[in-house]
């Protein structure tokens, strides 16, 4: 595949498990300094990773989440959890059990602190249930 099929591949990816007002917004914040990174994560990151054939989506996200509490990285975290319950048809319960299996493989404290972000986005969203 050559760059410009993989960048329209990857924009496509990007749009479907991101939403299209996150990548929108993205797109609107490029300038001279991130406009080549934006360009290698959409070829890369989601024109070659996310169009791969062996894991499903929700697989992919299920990767993605539990990868980001054990590398304590919340940007993407909160960008990936939110995704999952706009975009993904994830459920609250769904990201509460990646954050329980998550505490006992990445440690309580990065799990106490992902709970704590994902209530936050689950509670924006209008999904939390008391």
């Amino acid at each position: 595949m050559d760059d410009d099929k993989r960048r329209d591949e990857g924009m496509t990816q990007r749009r479907k498990v991101l939403g299209n007002e996150w990548v929108d917004k993205s797109i609107a914040n490029r300038n001279a300094f991130n406009t080549d990174f934006q360009d290698l994560i959409t070829r890369y990151a989601w024109g070659d990773i996310w169009i791969r054939p062996h894991f499903d989506h929700r697989t992919r996200r299920v990767l993605v989440i539990g990868t980001m509490v054990a590398l304590g990285q919340w940007d993407e975290f909160r960008l990936h959890v939110r995704a999952a319950l706009a975009e993904g048809g994830f459920s609250p319960d769904d990201i509460k059990e990646i954050l329980l299996q998550q505490a006992i493989y990445c440690g309580v404290p990065a799990a106490n602190h992902a709970v704590k972000e994902a209530s936050a986005i689950v509670a924006e969203l209008g999904l939390l249930q008391r």
